[in-house]
């Protein structure tokens, strides 16, 4: 905490009053979306990213809006099962405890398997899926001390359709859904509900000078960050207590079927 963190106040209000998240990959674009959500409607947020200047500024920010001490910054290298577990541990030191987890973080590269490097393949695996497996096995001892917690990792609608020239991301947002599922019948007893969520295009920083159709979206448009982190908050509050295991689309129906097709 910085000397300009407000002191805590009255205790928040909202649909995740009283959570503590942590969000991988948080410092900028739909991480800092998430983060700005969920503190609004009540939550603590660790940021966990490895840009310690924006996570920081994100930070304090946050605080400012909020009124009082909703966030804090820590380092994350989420391929580090030792970071993960030093970030777990410096959330329950500043907030006390943990009910969410959100894996947020995630890579894109390009490529079929004829093209993509051997650097890129294991890199893209390594944050993508390894990252989220990481952040899973460290948060699950805090998790389970819950009566009910949430495991929110973000995956794709590449990893629910084949997507081509995207090897590597694609068979990590697969691994994504396939490692949520498992986990969600493996922890369910805990108490511990793991879900994930699959983004078609979404309009951030990084996207906006790409050029892209959407006739294939039946909605016409991307996804703008905060349509994304609605789910988020949903899937984080207690309002989803009987939601596991859920691979959620939220794509404008782009996975719905072939929107291209034109029959007379």
């Amino acid at each position: 905490m910085t000397a300009d963190t407000p002191a805590p106040t009255a205790p928040a209000a909202g649909r995740v009053a009283g959570k503590v998240v942590l969000i991988s990959g948080a410092a900028q674009g739909m991480g800092a979306s998430h983060a700005s959500a969920l503190v609004a409607e009540g939550a603590h947020v660790m940021i966990g990213d490895l840009q310690e200047e924006a996570g920081t500024a994100l930070a304090e920010k946050l605080n400012a809006d909020a009124g009082r001490q909703a966030a804090a910054f820590t380092p994350l290298d989420v391929t580090s099962f030792e970071a993960w577990t030093a970030a777990v541990e410096s959330t329950v030191a500043t907030f006390g405890s943990l009910q969410v987890l959100v894996n947020n973080a995630g890579i894109y590269t390009p490529g079929s398997v004829a093209d993509a490097t051997i650097e890129n393949w294991t890199r893209t695996i390594d944050i993508d899926l390894t990252g989220t497996f990481f952040g899973m096995k460290a948060a699950l001892g805090e998790l389970r001390r819950n009566q009910t917690s949430s495991i929110i990792n973000i995956s794709s609608i590449a990893g629910l359709v084949g997507f081509k020239n995207r090897a590597a991301y694609s068979a990590a947002k697969w691994g994504v859904q396939g490692l949520t599922k498992t986990s969600a019948m493996d922890f369910g007893p805990d108490g511990v509900r793991v879900n994930s969520i699959h983004p078609g295009s979404v309009e951030t920083p990084l996207t906006a000078n790409l050029k892209r159709g959407f006739g294939q979206v039946p909605a016409g448009r991307a996804a703008q960050v905060e349509e994304i982190s609605a789910l988020v908050l949903y899937l984080a509050s207690d309002e989803s207590r009987f939601v596991s295991g859920a691979g959620i689309p939220i794509d404008g129906g782009e996975t719905a079927g072939n929107n291209l097709r034109q029959d007379s």
